[in-house]
């Protein structure tokens, strides 16, 4: 047989065999991938709907992706943590609570059970009432401005520092007895405390005379 002929006889051998090897290879590697199907940008036509524009699914079909079907690709369970009260303020022990009276801008009371080391700030809007505190109780703002009813409470308190005098300055309706809740921490001299809230506050800070 001459060699031209057997090789003749051989090929479409080898043909068949590369055409198998290349399908299993291709199957392979569909297996390795997962695939999905992400939408494309869509841009929307400025100026009035018009009956012409097409819709954007024929404009802009979804684009189909794979990418390698790892650990990371692989659906994740969704955890959650307790949510936290506003400024940690946490619930007295029975027997320690300190109770305070505010009186918010409508005149009504709301008596409170707190904490020794909580501030008025926190107290107030853990427990939703009306006090903004704008600068996240850094002392560098007036809107969490109260008036302490009693001035023997308020001499008990530790004297207000520069700052606090500084930012008192700018509040609205400033009265002998006036601090920043955001300053003011309960202990046990506070205890049975009343304090109002001014029917408005001023929301000037620190930064805006920069």
């Amino acid at each position: 047989m001459s060699t031209q002929r057997a090789f003749s006889q051989v090929l479409p051998r080898l043909r068949v065999a590369s055409s198998k090897n290349a399908t299993t290879s291709l199957a392979q590697q569909a297996q390795q991938l997962r695939c999905y199907s992400r939408p494309t940008a869509t841009l929307r036509p400025s100026g009035p709907p018009r009956s012409s524009v097409l819709s954007s699914a024929n404009v802009f079909p979804p684009r189909r992706v794979c990418v390698p079907a790892t650990a990371t690709t692989q659906p994740r369970t969704l955890s959650t943590s307790a949510s936290l009260f506003h400024g940690h303020v946490s619930t007295p022990k029975p027997g320690e609570e300190i109770w305070i009276t505010i009186i918010d801008k409508d005149g009504l009371e709301h008596k409170i059970a707190t904490c020794k080391g909580d501030n008025l700030l926190d107290i107030a809007q853990a427990n939703d009432l009306e006090m903004e505190g704008a600068c996240g109780g850094s002392c560098a703002c007036s809107t969490c401005h109260v008036i302490i009813e009693d001035p023997d409470y308020y001499d008990k308190m530790p004297e207000p520092d520069d700052d606090e005098n500084d930012m008192l300055d700018l509040a609205f309706g400033l009265t002998e007895t006036s601090r920043l809740g955001c300053q003011v921490s309960m202990s046990p001299e506070l205890d049975g405390m009343r304090v109002k809230l001014p029917s408005m506050t001023r929301n000037l800070q620190s930064s805006d005379f920069e």
